[in-house]
């Protein structure tokens, strides 16, 4: 049997313990402060200004559930939920498809990987950037380069962003173009799948169509969850193309009004924070809801290793 430790070094470890946990709480000291600063207690607010009448001039006003009412005979924001919902069932879906037919493609060991990684990746680190909205807008504008290249064929392209029935597709293949985060992560789930699994299927005498049908789609099912998740949420938080390629206005004809466009009018060109802030709660109650419907639904297809 152990002899147990003198008094002496018991009190010696204990000191060190406690060193020990007064560093760790420095190190965690300044995450602690910047999430209840610049999160917690910005989120709390917004919840409580959703229930005033608050004109960043005068103190808040306290309504009750006056602006959640106001919301519901709002037909600006009822379009602006109708060109989010478009935007985000269009969008998500072909930059899913774009990034995983991509990822396919690359992870079939193609000399210089890394560059072609790197290239394709670029456009989501630049996607949201005004630079990028801004030549966007000279792209697709009437004398643009897209309608430039169109005149080559004898086609007279119409002014894409300047006409109602095209200007939110312009937005939505800026939102596909910036498929390489997703590719990335795709890519990465790629590596993990068993070279011996499509050996075997070839065996078999499954084609290329079966093993992606039979494996690679199974077995990459959680990152294909993974992505479309993340996918879903920034597409309903985009702003900054938007409000470059409409110049804030969420035109023509209310077509590119994204939820957040109309977010940011209201808070901060009309002054009503109170009824913006009501706005911002309501797109994290519709978010949460498709997040919960996705985990929901994901029980009957994605499939995991190690699920019983």
């Amino acid at each position: 049997m152990a002899a147990a430790a003198p008094p002496a070094q018991k009190r010696k470890l204990s000191l060190a313990a406690r060193h020990q946990e007064r560093a760790a709480w420095s190190f965690l000291a300044p995450w602690f402060v910047g999430m209840l600063a610049i999160t917690a207690f910005p989120m709390v607010a917004s919840l409580y200004l959703s229930f005033t009448d608050y004109n960043l001039l005068k103190p808040p006003e306290f309504i009750g559930l006056e602006n959640y009412a106001d919301m519901l005979n709002d037909p600006r924001l009822a379009k602006s939920l109708g060109v989010t919902f478009t935007y985000v069932f269009l969008g998500v879906p072909l930059l899913m498809a774009a990034a995983l037919g991509l990822a396919i493609m690359l992870n079939r060991g193609i000399r210089g990987l890394a560059i072609y990684r790197s290239v394709y990746y670029l456009p989501s680190l630049l996607g949201g950037s005004v630079a990028v909205g801004i030549l966007w807008r000279q792209l697709f504008g009437t004398e643009g380069l897209v309608n430039q290249f169109l005149a080559l064929f004898g086609i007279d392209g119409p002014g894409w962003i300047s006409d109602p029935d095209t200007a939110l597709g312009t937005l939505v293949a800026l939102h596909v173009w910036t498929f390489g985060s997703a590719m990335v992560v795709f890519l990465a789930g790629l590596r993990q799948i068993p070279e011996m699994y499509y050996e075997a299927a070839s065996i078999d005498g499954a084609g290329r169509w079966r093993q992606f049908r039979s494996i690679t789609l199974p077995l990459l099912s959680p990152i294909i969850f993974f992505n479309l998740i993340l996918q879903i949420i920034g597409s309903f938080q985009t702003f900054t193309q938007a409000f470059i390629v409409s110049g804030g206005s969420g035109g023509p004809a209310d077509s590119t009004l994204f939820y957040t466009l109309y977010l940011y009018q209201e808070g901060f060109g009309k002054r009503d924070m109170g009824y913006a802030s009501a706005m911002a709660w309501f797109l994290l109650l519709i978010i949460a809801v498709f997040t919960a419907v996705n985990f929901i639904a994901s029980k009957h297809w994605v499939f995991y290793s190690d699920r019983d």
